[in-house]
Order: structure tokens, then C-alpha cells, then sequence
């Protein structure tokens, strides 16, 4: 691995950004004063793991409703449950919330600008608080995710693979992040992995950063970063149960602690390796299986449910939950799992 790389690389890098920004919601133009803290947090929380396009109209949708930390601390969960699903990952919306309230309560509303008190903030870790740091505060910090890493494995053309190499990649960016214009040369790295210096056929000619890049000059730049073979997720099997009560369908309320947590949702049995059949129906009924399933990936494994339906009458109490009108079900914020198998029932008639 090189000591460094060139100090050419973050002048001509910033050069390139000052032309060809994306212009995004939550963004300052290239030189311009930092733009309000709360915005660049918010982005940031919303796009881990998340790719813009889909960011945008939630980012929208929150900062109308929710436009500072004060508004947001003093939100219902359940209402931003709600207007996060379809976004995934809802711990990140369980931190945010954790998050504005110790803003709230612990700095004034105001976010903390160092990247070390930052980490002390719910849903905040290295990497969110280097962002912030440099882009919201103007602070000299090393910022990596993984399109920084993408084109820092392929300018050192780096043989260490993935994850190992985190620490390799983390030093080689330090020597390259400059003192003044760290938020933007924070956000030249990541759009210029996002939108040049791609996965999949990066655009070389292009790259302001062509001469410097050691992996270009093997000749073949998608070798980096190199990456470990992956384990196969386990497969899990479960039962999602559609009530229906007249025009109302039961849901339920996710614990707060686990996967989807704090959300609403359609019943549903244990999620294990063998197929649960009718196993913890929310009450006893006649239960038929419709024969069709629905599949959802997360991140540690991937699951498939049957689907199982029963109509039934206004006297029955279920073991929790809440009788939901179907004609009113969108404005639930079922997570994706819950709406493909609620799209796929009131296709079915139990």
C-alpha cells in the first residue's frame, strides 16, 4: 500500500465539483457558508444505506413537517414510524427521534459540532459524524463511506481486501483531505464515486482524477475494491395474518426493540427456519392459507411468508392490536414486507 497518494488529487477534485455538483435539497453550492446543521443531519441519517433518488421526497416530506429539532423532538413516534416506512432500516428512524430529543434537552437544539461529541448522539457513528462534521461545520474531517472507499481502493489500486482494508483506505484518505473546503471535497468523493467512478463500468475518461489513479493504470479500475466472498444469508420462513372485520383489518404494533420495531404491522407468527404454519395467530379463527407468499431480504437474512386470511365477526377480541379501516390502510406507513402482503390479500378473498 502507498504511504499517501498524490497531493494533486483534492485540487483537481474540488476543481471538478465546483462545475458538476448535483444540486440536492440538503445541499450548499460548492463554496458556499455550510447550509443549517439539522438538514445535513437529517440527509445524512436518511441516506445510510439509502440511495438519493429514493431520500429526496422523504427528505421533503420530513423537513415540511419536521423543520427543526425542536419540531421533531416533540413528534409522535408512531407519526414518524409512519412517514418513514419504505424507507428501511427503521432503527435509523428510532435513533433520529432518540436523537433530536437529546439535542433537545442536552444542547439547546443546537447540534454539537465536533465529530467526538457528535458520536455521543443516538444513530450517530464514525462515519455520520465526520459527514456532519465536515459538511454542516466546515471541520477538517476524513469522511469515508463506500463510494470514498470505492475510489480510494481503485487511486492506490489497493490488493487488501474488503472489510480489511477499512483502516488502510481510512489512512490513505487522510492524506488527501485537505484543511480548507473539507465539507466539499467531503462531497466531491462521494459524487464522484456515485456518478464516475462507479461499481460497474466507471466512467474513466471522464475522471478528473484519471492521471492520478493507480488503478486505472492497471488497466482494469473494477478490480478494486477487492472484496472477501460473502456468506450466504439464512433463509427464514413466517406466517403474516390478514384479519378482516367488516371494512377494518387488524394491525399490530412491532416492539420497540428488533426488526421493524415500533412499527405497524399485519400479525405475524414467529420468523424461524422451519415453515410455522398457523403458530401465534393473533386469535383462534378459521384461518385459510391463500397459497401465495411474500419475500423481503434484510440485511442478515432473507425471508419468505405465507399468507393466511380469516373473515370474522365484530365480537372478536383479538390478543392486541388495533381494528385499522381499509379504505384509510396507506395512511398506516406499513413497512414494505406488510404492504406487498396486504396488496396481495385484498387481491385474494378469504
Amino acid at each position: 500500500m502507498p504511504a499517501k497518494l498524490p497531493s494533486t488529487i483534492a485540487p483537481h477534485l474540488l476543481a471538478w465539483y465546483d462545475a458538476n455538483a448535483r444540486d440536492l435539497p440538503w445541499r450548499a453550492p460548492p463554496g458556499a457558508p455550510p447550509t443549517d446543521p439539522y438538514r445535513v443531519w437529517l440527509s445524512e441519517i436518511m441516506l445510510q444505506q439509502t440511495q438519493v433518488a429514493t431520500v429526496k421526497p422523504y427528505f421533503a416530506k420530513f423537513t415540511a413537517r419536521w423543520p427543526d429539532f425542536a419540531s421533531l423532538a416533540a413528534a409522535d413516534e408512531g407519526e414518524l414510524m409512519a412517514a418513514w416506512a419504505g424507507l428501511g432500516y427503521y432503527a435509523r428512524a428510532r435513533n433520529m427521534i432518540a436523537c433530536a430529543r437529546q439535542v433537545s434537552a442536552e444542547h439547546d437544539g443546537a447540534l454539537p459540532a465536533t465529530e467526538a461529541e457528535l458520536r455521543k448522539l443516538s444513530g450517530i457513528g464514525d462515519y455520520t459524524a465526520a459527514a456532519i462534521a465536515a459538511i454542516a461545520f466546515g471541520e477538517r474531517a476524513v469522511v469515508v463511506d463506500a463510494n470514498v472507499e470505492r475510489v480510494v481502493t481503485r487511486l492506490a489500486a489497493l490488493e487488501k481486501p474488503l472489510p480489511s482494508a477499512k483502516p488502510d483506505i481510512r489512512a490513505l484518505a487522510d492524506t488527501i483531505t485537505p484543511d480548507a473546503r473539507a465539507g466539499d471535497f467531503a462531497q466531491a468523493m462521494m459524487d464522484l464515486g456515485a456518478t464516475i467512478c462507479t461499481a460497474g463500468a466507471p466512467k474513466c475518461l471522464l475522471c478528473p482524477l484519471r492521471a492520478d489513479c493507480a488503478g486505472h493504470a492497471t488497466g482494469d479500475p473494477e478490480r478494486y475494491p477487492r472484496k472477501q466472498p460473502k456468506r450466504a444469508r439464512p433463509h427464514r420462513h413466517g406466517t403474516i395474518f390478514w384479519a378482516v372485520n367488516g371494512d377494518h383489518v387488524l394491525l399490530v404494533r412491532r416492539p420497540d426493540k428488533g426488526m421493524l420495531g415500533g412499527m405497524r404491522a399485519l400479525p405475524t407468527g414467529p420468523w424461524q427456519d422451519e415453515k410455522p404454519g398457523l403458530a401465534e395467530a393473533p386469535f383462534d379463527a378459521e384461518w385459510r392459507m391463500s397459497g401465495d407468499s411474500v419475500q423481503h431480504g434484510f440485511t442478515h437474512f432473507t425471508l419468505e411468508c405465507a399468507l393466511a386470511g380469516a373473515r370474522i365477526d365484530g365480537h372478536t377480541n383479538p390478543r392486541s392490536g388495533e381494528w385499522w379501516p381499509l379504505a384509510d390502510l396507506d395512511s398506516a406507513g406499513l413497512p414494505t414486507l406488510f404492504a406487498k402482503a396486504a396488496k396481495r390479500m385484498r387481491e385474494w378473498e378469504c
